[in-house]
This record gives structure tokens, sequence and C-alpha cells, in this order.
């Protein structure tokens, strides 16, 4: 994984947790990719991008976004934590949600939701629910309109449970691709979107 530290700085709970994230198993739909981390906001970060893939079609993607843990142990007032988890996550909806007053509230209780539901710990959460419709014009008339949903959100997790932050934001991915939360170890059969 990319991962950056300040010059000589080194911390073994920071190395710990690495290691773990290396070695974490989401659900088969969400593809993890490394890439390079935030340089300015934390003495510490690692970064990773998902992509959850259509069962139907492995090659086409759902849902995308990118999940970054950084770690800062001065403890950010902000944070009120020395761990901090800054996520992004973005999929497209049927054109029908475009006008939903509560498609903002929803995709925030789908981001709680998936952290209760691995029981997770966290404080100082903040974030937006982003709908953006757009509509083509001229040349591109024929696409008609597409709706995506962006989450962006972050937390602090009062747990060392770092791993399950990841495995809760990879179920917030596969939930606005449409897939329906599974238990662990148990494999989706290829079905319709929504």
């Amino acid at each position: 994984m990319h991962t950056r530290t300040l010059p000589g700085a080194h911390d073994a709970g920071f190395a710990r947790a690495l290691g773990a994230l290396r070695d974490v198993h989401v659900r088969p739909e969400v593809r993890l990719t490394e890439v390079p981390a935030p340089s300015r906001i934390a003495p510490h970060a690692v970064a990773l991008t998902g992509d959850v893939l259509d069962p139907a079609d492995p090659e086409a993607e759902l849902a995308t976004g990118r999940f970054v843990l950084l770690y800062d142990p001065s403890v950010p007032d902000a944070w009120d934590g020395a761990w901090r988890v800054v996520t992004f996550a973005r999929a497209e909806l049927e054109p029908e949600l475009a006008t939903d007053p509560m498609l903002g509230s929803v995709g925030w209780s789908w981001l709680i939701d998936a952290l209760r539901d691995r029981g997770l710990g966290w404080t100082a959460e903040a974030g937006t629910v982003t709908r953006v419709v757009s509509e083509g014009f001229a040349g591109l008339a024929d696409r008609g309109a597409t709706v995506e949903m962006e989450i962006r959100a972050s937390w602090t997790p009062t747990d060392e449970a770092l791993t399950e932050h990841l495995r809760a934001w990879g179920d917030l991915l596969c939930t606005i691709a449409g897939i329906p939360p599974l238990p662990d170890g148990v494999v989706p059969l290829p079905g319709p979107r929504r």
C-alpha cells in the first residue's frame, strides 16, 4: 500500500494498522487498490480506492470511492482522537431519485448503518451527501439525464478495529451500488441491479 509518513516519524501503532489493512478481506464485489496517500493532513496516512464490480458483469463498475486512514499522535482537537477516517463514495442511481427529498438523509443513514452493523464506535463524524443530476444537450441529448449520489464523510474511530471501519466503508459502497448487505462468508448470487 502507498503510505506516507513524515521523515523520521515512525509509530508502531500505525505500522500494525497498516499491516492489518494489507491483509483485510472485504466483500468479493469490492476491488481495493492502493493509491498515494495525502501528504499534508497528518504525519501518517494510507489511502485506498474501492470499486464495486457488478456480480453479473465483472467489467462493469457500479460504485467507486476512496478510503483514507490518517494517524496523528498529537490528537488534533477537531478529530477528538489520534485516528481519522476520511471517505468518499459515489454511484449512479435511478433517474427518478433525482427529486427525492429524502435522498440525502437516506445516504447518510446508509453510512451510519454500515458502522453500526459492524459494531463499531466512532465520534466527531462529519460529511455531506450530494446528488448530481447531469443532462445531455446537443450532441449528447440522446443520453438522457443521469443521477449520481456522492457521500463524503469523516469520523474518528473510538476502537482499535480499524480494518472493520474499512469493511464498513466497503459495505456502504455496496449499498449505494444497489447490492444488498450479506453476512460474512456468504457469496452473492448474480442478479439484476436494483
